[in-house]
């Protein structure tokens, strides 16, 4: 009996992922119309934001509880997670064309924010809280720049909107609706996360396996569940800008805001983030780069590459879980 409950807690999240990413990714499209910025500025801020808060609460609970290695832990594999699983795997669904637009602040800035956090585990042993108001102050600039810039390019160039079928069928619902469709998504998507977590965490017991490895795989990937499902339907929809600033987005949100906020709150230790984990959060980040700049898209063959390499990292993972 206990097995079926959870086979249908394990259906009830799947519906709860599909139809939150469904009504999050609608409800950012209307508001980009509706405050006349681009559904790319959204997916890198309001979506992307959104999607991180397992994140942020994971990490600011870690914190307060003096748990600084599953707080850090959590951003890094997030990151990782979001390139490797989610890009990837949007991408072997539908071969997705990259905005211009990314190119000129936004791939910097993920790249940046990646590097500066893997140079501050090594060199400084962790974030501070004057760190992590750096931290933190760059995100509030950096949201605020790209809502201003996409007004700007959007009343310079009405004519992308109008090409954009899906934009504007948006532009016609209410900003109200938008809202409503937006907090329901997510809440839908926060949701159907645990519940999937939960199910995954019973039938691992149910074939014995330990808590490390589920702690390094079901519980990991959990946190990206949000992300991982309002990519690949927005993937599916064919709306691509949304689908790579989800991720793009998520990246920079989860080092800016989630690693500036929380060390205010209590500051972080790096001394449990393996140098494997910071070296594959970079390795992830720098071959995203070229994947996106010299092929102006992501080829389901470079989703493939992407997939691959995070499956190895989860299983270099898993074995060493293992040798423990």
């Amino acid at each position: 009996m206990e097995i079926i409950l959870h086979i249908g807690e394990s259906l009830l999240a799947i519906l709860l992922l599909y139809y939150g990413a469904e009504y999050l990714v609608s409800g950012g499209m209307t508001v980009a119309a509706r405050m006349k910025i681009s559904s790319l500025v959204v997916g890198l801020t309001l979506v992307a934001f959104a999607t991180s808060a397992p994140e942020l609460v994971v990490s600011l609970s870690s914190a307060l509880e003096g748990q600084s290695g599953l707080s850090l832990g959590n951003i890094v594999g997030s990151n990782i997670c979001n390139i490797g699983l989610i890009l990837g795997l949007s991408g072997l669904i539908h071969p997705m064309t990259v905005n211009r637009e990314l190119f000129k602040l936004d791939l910097p800035l993920m790249v940046g924010s990646a590097l500066a956090l893997t140079v501050t585990c090594h060199f400084l042993g962790g974030i501070g809280r004057l760190l992590g108001g750096i931290f933190f102050g760059c995100i509030l600039v950096y949201t605020v720049y790209g809502v201003i810039h996409s007004r700007k390019m959007m009343a310079e160039h009405p004519e992308l909107a109008q090409a954009d079928e899906d934009y504007v069928i948006a532009s016609r619902r209410s900003i109200q609706l938008a809202l409503v469709m937006v907090i329901g998504g997510l809440a839908a998507l926060i949701c159907g996360g645990r519940f999937f977590v939960h199910a995954a965490v019973y039938f691992a017991k149910l074939l014995h396996v330990s808590d490390a490895v589920i702690g390094l795989t079901i519980v990991a990937v959990g946190t990206s569940l949000p992300e991982l499902a309002t990519s690949v339907v927005a993937a599916i929809k064919g709306q691509q800008d949304m689908a790579i600033g989800n991720v793009v987005g998520s990246n920079i949100f989860n080092v800016l805001c989630i690693m500036g906020l929380t060390p205010l709150v209590k500051p972080i230790s790096s001394a449990e983030i393996s140098h494997v984990d910071l070296g594959m959060m970079m390795v992830m980040t720098l071959v995203l780069v070229p994947v996106l700049v010299t092929g102006r898209r992501v080829s389901r063959g470079e989703g493939a590459l992407l997939l691959a390499g995070y499956i190895g990292y989860t299983a270099w993972l898993v074995s060493q879980a293992h040798a423990l």
